[in-house]
């Protein structure tokens, strides 16, 4: 279609060229590299991180994980930096100590830790145990070593894969604002900020997003997209056991597909769709029967997988920013018992926090909100790469070093100086927000614990007296800093980092900031660099918070913010002045990079891989009911009376199945839909794709394990005849090799 309609207008020729990427052949004096890999870890038993609900342990796969990276060089030897967004709820200090390992054994020193950046999407809806302090390991049941390793593999080999990618090419930068993916959560502390500052913005969240496009200067292709923008991933909800990239993961999805879509002609062909073509659809899909399961190969999955990961794919990234306090729920936040909006200094009902709630845009359908929510961004980043001109010219740099976050001096006002605390978390940390409720008798707000919760905190760790002076007004809840038993709870030395490319800086921080909180830290970067830089910048350059990077701190909120101890400063966990002690050490950097200075580490962060304690128990012993095998059908597929299922439907087919802990399957897929075409089935949908569930439990009163495959069937599926087939893994006991198997439900016609 697009071909005919270049030759009737020959004025959509420019427009039709950049869509994809088909530009004229560019270098833009760099060297770029794309890559991309599968992360997806554990789809069984394991608590997911985000919500730190005890009882929201994975059962299946709504959608992959993936890691996406890319690579900026000036040269084969020049100054480089790598950016990696993952698919997780937040960077690892850890997970970063041992990808360098990785790599210095790959590349010695070409990757480090002063060049590259790590940065988590924070999905609420994927496996946790990855990182090393112990207030995140308490729900996950300890440190879970394959949800490490899926992570690290996937960071490490995305990094390889842009490494061996890099070719010389061209960076373009847009910028434009997403409508209605986000509003404030806090919107009582936003109020709290000075009047003359909220004056100087419209809205109470950021809507801006920052997209990046990478262009392969010798074909004028495309070859990927990084964008970034601040929105929670809690569009899933803490009720949800399906692993799923949230709204970001979901729009990466989108965009990836789109551009496949726009550069790559349809294999599929739509026919007659008549009656006669229905009723010989619904007679030929009678005819085959279920398989039975039958052993496969380790990498099998792999063959059938709708999208290999062949080194050459269109990378398309939706990183996070200063997110502290946006939330994806864009209907608002109200009581379940009554439908009216909750509390606004407090967001609970009637003083309980459990009952208020924010409602996503698909509201009560979290899987909708999902989809709604990605679509907005990914809509927004297809209009920003479209249009993308602004080319990124100049150079490649990068500054970084550590600080002990406990003890910072700061200087406030020329001479008033003040410090950090050791950290800390409040009640108001304990309430939990509107996204997810935490424990009962806790509101947001909350400046005072009960005689039970201190006694409660006290049999833990009583704080000392300085760090309860240091907190004001936070209220010590879990004194985190202090506590060291059976290994540190939580970090205080903390990286910060700013990447350059060109006009466009990337301030890397380990945290989720505020609105507010974020735009003064880029504000104040921005004025330290345009007034040392000898004019290499100016009112012209770009900067970015990539949130959630290289380590997790938790939240940075306003001093003003702070006051009031929502949710976002009860977890600010170095008290008070912790925005200030960023500010000042960022302007550090800042000063540092536009005056061409090094800047000194600081103090190394523990690799606590050694005191890890896991406590989930491997699976073993998986077997089938006696006379059945792993893949055989339990429940095949429920025929609608008029013989084909309609587009929106869901047929479901149930596989006698083992865990799927046995082996994750990385790059391969637990779930298939086949499409026949002659007499060949061939794979048209997998568990990549935003229409296909994989659900995994035990069956009520045994110990057999089951599958459960559900295709909403997509409005562009192609009439035609299908059937669902399952991927496992299995083990007769500890010592045993793995066993590999499939099986595929009967067929079913489309129409």
């Amino acid at each position: 279609m697009m071909i005919a309609k270049q030759q009737s207008c020959p004025q959509l020729l420019p427009l039709i060229f950049i869509t994809l990427g088909l530009t004229h052949a560019t270098y833009g004096g760099y060297l770029i590299g794309i890559g991309s890999y599968d992360m997806t870890g554990p789809a069984a038993d394991v608590n997911m991180m985000g919500y730190a609900n005890i009882e929201q342990h994975s059962a299946g796969i709504h959608f992959r994980l993936r890691a996406r990276a890319f690579i900026v060089a000036e040269g084969p030897q020049g100054v480089r930096f790598a950016f990696v967004n993952l698919d997780a709820g937040m960077a690892s200090q850890l997970v970063t100590i041992k990808v360098l390992e990785r790599l210095k054994s790959r590349y010695g020193n070409l990757y480090n830790e002063d060049n590259l950046a790590i940065s988590g999407t924070h999905t609420h809806a994927g496996p946790g145990g990855y990182l090393q302090y112990y207030v995140y390991s308490i729900t996950t049941a300890g440190f879970v070593p394959q949800s490490f390793d899926a992570i690290v593999t996937a960071v490490e080999l995305s990094i390889v894969q842009a490494h061996e990618n890099l070719k010389p090419g061209s960076v373009f930068i847009n910028k434009g604002d997403v409508e209605n993916a986000g509003i404030s959560r806090s919107p009582s502390a936003y109020l709290v900020n000075p009047a003359d500052e909220r004056a100087r913005y419209s809205t109470d969240v950021d809507t801006e997003m920052t997209l990046l496009k990478f262009i392969n200067g010798e074909s004028g292709k495309s070859i990927g997209a990084f964008s970034w923008f601040a929105t929670h991933g809690t569009s899933m909800s803490k009720d949800n056991r399906l692993i799923s990239g949230d709204n970001k993961g979901a729009a990466a999805r989108f965009f990836e597909d789109w551009f496949t879509s726009t550069t790559k002609s349809s294999s599929k062909v739509i026919g007659n769709t008549s009656a006669t073509l229905y009723s010989r659809l619904i007679q030929k899909a009678k005819e085959i029967n279920a398989t039975g399961g039958t052993s496969c190969g380790k990498t099998t999955s792999q063959s059938f997988k709708v999208r290999k990961n062949d080194n050459s794919r269109f990378v398309g990234a939706f990183c996070q920013s200063n997110v502290g306090d946006v939330t994806p729920n864009v209907l608002g936040a109200f009581c379940n018992d009554t439908g009216l909006p909750c509390d606004f200094n407090h967001s609970s009902c009637h003083g309980n926090n459990q009952l208020c709630l924010g409602r996503g845009p698909g509201y009560p359908d979290e899987i909708l909100s999902t989809k709604i929510i990605g679509e907005r961004q990914f809509q927004t980043a297809v209009d920003l790469f479209k249009y993308a001109k602004e080319e990124l010219t100049g150079k490649v740099d990068y500054r970084h070093t550590y600080l002990n976050f406990t003890d910072i001096e700061v200087e406030l006002d020329g001479n008033n100086v003040v410090r950090t605390c050791p950290a800390a978390l409040g009640p108001g940390f304990a309430a939990g927000t509107t996204d997810g409720p935490g424990f009962p008798g806790f509101q947001q707000g909350d400046t005072e614990i009960s005689e039970e919760w201190k006694r409660f905190r006290d049999s833990l760790k009583k704080p000392s007296k300085y760090q309860e002076d240091c907190q004001q007004p936070k209220p010590v809840l879990l004194d985190t800093g202090e506590m060291f038993k059976p290994y540190a709870w939580a970090p205080a030395i903390l990286p910060i980092q700013i990447l350059r490319l060109g006009k466009l800086v990337i301030l890397s921080v380990p945290g989720e900031f505020t609105t507010m909180a974020g735009r003064r830290l880029r504000e104040a970067v921005k004025e330290t660099l345009v007034s040392n830089g000898n004019g290499e910048f100016d009112d012209d350059t770009h900067i970015v918070i990539a949130g959630l990077t290289n380590t997790y701190s938790q939240y940075i909120a306003t001093f003003e913010e702070y006051k009031q101890q929502r949710y976002e400063a009860s977890s600010t966990l170095y008290g008070p002045h912790t925005l200030s002690a960023y500010i000042q050490e960022f302007k550090k950097l800042a000063e540092a990079m536009a005056k061409g200075e090094n800047m000194i580490k600081g103090p190394s962060p523990p690799d606590l891989s050694s005191v890890q304690q896991s406590y989930l128990i491997d699976p073993t012993g998986d077997s089938p009911p006696p006379g059945k095998k792993f893949g055989d059908v339990k429940q095949d597929i429920t025929i609608p009376k008029r013989g084909s299922f309609q587009k929106g439907e869901r047929p479901s087919a149930t596989f006698w199945s083992a865990n799927p802990r046995y082996d994750i399957l990385t790059e391969g897929t637990f779930a298939v839909v086949e499409m026949l075409q002659g007499e060949r089935w061939v794979p048209a949908y997998d568990d990549d794709d935003f229409c296909l569930y994989f659900k995994w439990k035990v069956e009520s009163g045994t110990f057999y394990g089951l599958a459960t495959i559900e295709w909403e069937v997509p409005e562009d599926a192609v009439s035609g005849v299908y059937r669902l087939r399952h991927f496992g893994s299995s083990k007769k006991t500890k010592e045993s090799p793995t066993e590999y198997f499939t099986g595929a439900s009967s067929a079913f016609s489309v129409s």
